[in-house]
């Protein structure tokens, strides 16, 4: 019970710190910069760099997933009861809409909002399929081959896709929920939720189906040691 309780409060804490990140990144750029390109790539950086930190410092405490379509694939893998996923998905919820209020509360903008940028159509739907799926490729190819920490890896690849799919790279579902809570840089709306995260629970499935081709061994989530 000890801990899943540590685990539990490290996924909150984990994916709180991320969200507020990412959208407190995005409020500081767009305050300093009227060059969207350029608020981007600030926000990109701080999110690939804060990815590194809590992955690594995490990892070995709950398996550092901060994101519900990760801890879904490992269920699927048998590398966590479902009871207990079902707790890390509400505690990483939970964790992403305080992390949203406490960047917002940070840079003195009303604690609770619904974000009015619109994020949706086709291109923006297979975005987040191919930004997810690959994410969770990286963590599972990542965790066999452990040549380079998980935690790099993770962090490399987010702040490639920011670049390179037309959503910037959500690639978790609650971290959509709580940028729906945010009419900043970094917002999107509530309505446009809801495609995003079934697009993203696509991708990571797409990525369980790829990584069983490569005979993937079983163990730890991001951590990569042996159980």
């Amino acid at each position: 019970m000890i801990k899943l309780r540590a685990a539990l409060g490290a996924e909150a804490l984990g994916t709180l710190l991320l969200v507020a990140c990412v959208v407190g990144s995005g409020i500081m750029a767009d305050r300093l910069t009227d060059d969207v390109a350029l608020a981007l790539l600030a926000n990109t950086l701080a999110t690939g760099a804060i990815l590194v930190v809590l992955i690594t410092l995490f990892g070995p405490v709950s398996g550092a997933h901060f994101n519900p379509a990760v801890t879904m694939v490992f269920a699927l893998r048998g590398e966590i009861g479902r009871v207990e996923a079902a707790l890390y998905v509400v505690a990483q919820v939970a964790g992403a809409i305080l992390g949203a209020v406490l960047a917002h509360a940070m840079f003195e903008l009303p604690l609770v909002q619904f974000a009015s940028t619109q994020r949706s159509g086709p291109a923006q739907f297979l975005s987040e399929a191919v930004a997810t799926f690959g994410l969770v490729l990286t963590i599972l190819l990542g965790i066999q081959a452990r040549a380079t920490p998980v935690a790099v890896l993770v962090g490399l690849y987010i702040t490639a896709a920011y670049w390179f799919t037309a959503s910037t790279s959500f690639a978790n579902p609650a971290v959509a929920i709580a940028r729906a809570l945010t009419d900043t840089f970094s917002g999107i709306r509530l309505i446009d939720v809801p495609a995003f995260v079934a697009a993203q629970c696509v991708g990571a499935l797409a990525a369980l189906m790829a990584a069983r081709t490569f005979l993937l061994p079983a163990r730890s989530p991001v951590s990569g040691v042996d159980p």
